[in-house]
């Protein structure tokens, strides 16, 4: 098999291998992953994959032609939205599946058990990590059951309107972090005079000081090595306690899941995605939830999840982000294609509308139950959405802070990511990738092209791991250590 043709409906395919002129028909060299016209295809005609309309020929394209970038073009989306017209329920389960998780007091249950040292301003950064490196393994040993002390640290907190979508968006961040539930104890670290303050937070979202929640300001304690020298003291004080968690028998439907991609390929939206969806869907089946997100990698197929909204309540909130994200980048003088990196469309994507379509494909079949803002907790069961930048990082901290405990991440050029408090596996699209990755990829699903496996068998495979994760197995990125500097809040509005 040299091409994948995804759908009768479409007017290219896309080469399994470089293809040299002549074979099946080429009429230029296509390399492996690109797209291959099936037809001609006129100038302003649209070109199709995936049954949908991935952008517009540039020019006249002729059978068997290279169809990319320098020949595809680009429209924003033009789309009559409908609700509710493509509802598949799953049905539940027949058996209950469970994992080994730490259930918090408040009902909550966690994967993980980490020690937070979490900044108000980046002007109290440099204590937090100084805190947070004091703990090293050897002075962990005598406490198995906290997987480490985290410092969380951010360029932002001051320099910012007291109020607006930046302010807000901040605090959720925070406060989220403080709340999921793969965090045991939190230390918040502030300078003293920042608009973000420490007070405001712990008022505004009911948090409780305890011995479990501390909060210190540098210019209240009496400088950087006074602070650092608290933070300390008042962590040693909660690692006992943190450590008296005992991971216990819970069920699936505690879990939630951060659907996330980034350094996609081709083969994204043929392998990993429809994988990941399947795995979603099993989840779901157990009354868990999965969490998509990254708003402009989802445009150009938000009708696809529309027809799977509930109720026009939550079609029309995601198609709200939609509008919200057009005008974000037409007055930055952005574009809604410039989402594609240059290693997208190395890999063979062209245009946002062909990511997006792939993308969206982590999110299974089931209902699209609630849509939020960034670092909103998600209180729906299901499939859920969260509206965030693509930056990869900026996007897995708002859904952790949504509340996410695990984070499933595709990827098909190759992303050494890693996420903390939430445990991040990686999916490859491609059996290259994954062979030449393998210390950082957790699953192939390039089998599913290399070896014949079906999309539900690898699946199955994701959402098996997802179980051993959540029950304390190690991720390729947990055992190199990734996840300290991937917390990054994302920043809206001017800094000032």
């Amino acid at each position: 098999m040299n091409t994948v043709r995804l759908s009768d409906a479409d007017n290219v395919v896309t080469a399994t291998r470089p293809l040299e002129t002549g074979e099946d028909g080429a009429l230029q060299l296509i390399p492996r992953g690109h797209k291959l016209a099936t037809a001609d295809i006129p100038k302003g005609a649209p070109v199709i994959k995936y049954a949908q309309v991935i952008g517009y020929a540039a020019e006249d394209i002729a059978k068997g032609a290279h169809v990319h970038t320098h020949n595809l073009e680009f429209r924003n989306v033009d789309t009559a939205y409908e609700y509710g017209t493509n509802l598949r329920p799953v049905a539940p389960a027949t058996t209950q599946d469970t994992f080994m998780g730490y259930r918090r007091a408040t009902g909550r249950v966690g994967t993980r058990n980490y020690i937070a040292v979490l900044t108000s301003v980046n002007c109290s950064a440099t204590a937090a990590r100084k805190i947070a490196a004091h703990f090293t393994e050897e002075k962990l040993a005598d406490y198995p059951n906290v997987d480490g002390v985290v410092a969380f640290v951010h360029g932002t907190g001051c320099g910012m309107a007291g109020d607006g979508e930046g302010f807000e968006a901040l605090q959720r961040v925070m406060w989220g972090y403080a709340r999921n539930p793969n965090i045991g104890a939190v230390l918040m670290a502030g300078l003293g005079c920042e608009m973000n303050q420490i007070d405001w937070l712990i008022e505004a979202y009911g948090l409780t000081p305890g011995p479990l929640f501390q909060s210190m300001n540098i210019q209240d304690v009496g400088g950087l090595r006074k602070t650092v020298e608290l933070g300390i003291a008042k962590i040693e004080k909660m690692l006992p306690l943190v450590n008296e968690a005992q991971r216990e028998a819970c069920p699936a439907s505690e879990l939630m899941v951060a659907l996330q991609c980034g350094g996609s390929d081709a083969w994204s939206g043929i392998t990993a995605n429809p994988a990941v969806g399947h795995a979603c869907d099993l989840l779901v089946a157990q009354g868990g939830t999965g969490v998509l997100a990254e708003t402009p990698e989802i445009y150009g197929a938000e009708h696809l999840l529309t027809a799977r909204a509930v109720n026009p309540e939550v079609g029309e909130k995601l198609v709200g982000l939609i509008k919200w994200w057009e005008d974000y980048t037409a007055r930055n003088k952005g574009s809604m294609d410039n989402n594609p990196s240059p290693g997208n469309k190395k890999g063979g994507l062209t245009t946002i509308l062909e990511k997006s379509l792939g993308a969206a494909a982590k999110g299974g079949t089931t209902p699209l139950t609630g849509v939020y803002k960034y670092a909103e907790p998600v209180t729906a069961k299901g499939f859920t959405f969260m509206d965030s930048p693509g930056y990869d990082p900026a996007s897995v901290t708002g859904q952790i802070a949504s509340g996410c405990n695990l984070v499933c991440f595709t990827t098909g050029r190759g992303s050494a990511f890693g996420a903390k408090p939430s445990p991040s596996m990686k999916v490859a699209t491609n059996t290259e990738m994954f062979t030449r990755l393998h210390e950082d990829m957790d699953i192939d699903a390039g089998t599913i092209l290399s070896a014949g496996k079906s999309v539900e068998e690898v699946g199955r495979e994701i959402y098996q791991m997802w179980l051993r994760m959540a029950s304390g197995e190690k991720t390729k990125s947990e055992l190199q250590g990734l996840g300290d500097y991937e917390f990054v809040p994302w920043q809206i509005g001017a800094v000032m």
